[in-house]
């Protein structure tokens, strides 16, 4: 359910920025095919639930360039691919694989990685607890300008919690609703 909801939200921020209808259908693509490089990667380093190895973690980011390779290859998701590609960078420069920096990272990109980060923090992992809407929205706020564009984390934070929430309900899937009835 991660990556409809990904989705979604991402497409949702793309229409508060004004992202054109071809780009947000490629923006769409790549947030929900953004991890389909882990398939390349070990069942036993994705489903570990605790810490990764340094090793492990080298084997972890290669996922984006897996991605990028597998897609890039099919002409209609070719545009989509970097957004999968891009979607580890960090604004200032310290993400992965390529170390993209501010306008360097492709705009899809930058729209996902905050909405992925969102969804990871507010949904149960099995490395840690679900966090609310404001706590969630604090960690963004936080990270504008070194992890986040600071533009688009204006735009997501000026969307009403209610919709993102809605979008959340739409795809709780069963085991999500058992682990945290707290979050219904």
């Amino acid at each position: 359910m991660h990556s409809q909801r990904v989705r979604d939200y991402t497409l949702l921020l793309a229409d508060r920025i004004g992202v054109g209808e071809k780009e947000k259908r490629d923006i769409g693509f790549g947030a929900l095919l953004h991890d389909v490089g882990k398939i390349a990667v070990p069942d036993q380093i994705l489903l570990k639930p605790e810490g990764l190895s340094e090793a492990e973690w080298q084997a972890m980011r290669k996922h984006p360039s897996e991605g990028y390779s597998l897609l890039g290859r099919i002409g209609f998701l070719r545009d989509a691919a970097e957004i999968v590609y891009s979607h580890h960078e960090h604004y200032d420069g310290s993400g992965y694989p390529q170390g993209l920096k501010g306008n360097e990272i492709p705009l899809g990109a930058r729209i996902f990685m905050v909405v992925d980060v969102y969804d990871a923090l507010t949904i149960n992992r099995p490395y840690h607890v679900a966090i609310c809407y404001d706590e969630a929205a604090a960690v963004i706020r936080e990270k504008s300008g070194s992890h986040f564009d600071p533009t688009v984390v204006e735009a997501f934070l000026a969307i009403d919690k209610s919709e993102l929430q809605m979008i959340e309900k739409r795809y709780r899937d069963y085991n999500e609703i058992v682990e945290n009835p707290a979050t219904m």
